[in-house]
């Protein structure tokens, strides 16, 4: 992850880009370019969905990045550390939805 870091910031700083990158704007990227990633299958089955992400794994992979690259640009600009910030939050997340209640449920931790 750090060789991932350094590769941002040096993509960044190379074209003064920081400037532009307050935690609000890198907010507001990662929120256009997961959108982005919901066009590529918006309209579509489950089934439909599945096969285009078979055909369009470029496209998609290339959407999965720009949301990824903000994010962790946006966590490295703010001090957070992305892996440990998962870490934590699956150890929450565990405590929400223990196994036995969760397992096979699609359904709000509140509703468990």
């Amino acid at each position: 992850m750090d060789d991932v870091v350094k590769r941002i910031r040096e993509f960044r700083d190379e074209r003064d880009w920081m400037q532009f990158h307050d935690p609000k704007n890198l907010a507001i990227s990662i929120a256009i370019e997961a959108a982005e990633l919901l066009e590529e299958f918006q309209w579509k089955t489950r089934e439909e969905a599945q096969q285009h992400a078979k055909d369009n794994l470029e496209a998609i992979a290339d959407e999965i990045a720009d949301v990824a690259i903000y994010l962790i640009e946006l966590a490295d600009n703010v001090g957070i550390d992305v892996e440990e910030a998962i870490r934590s939050k699956l150890k929450k997340n565990a405590a929400k939805y223990p196994i036995e209640k969760a397992r096979g449920r699609a359904v709000k931790y509140t509703k468990l």
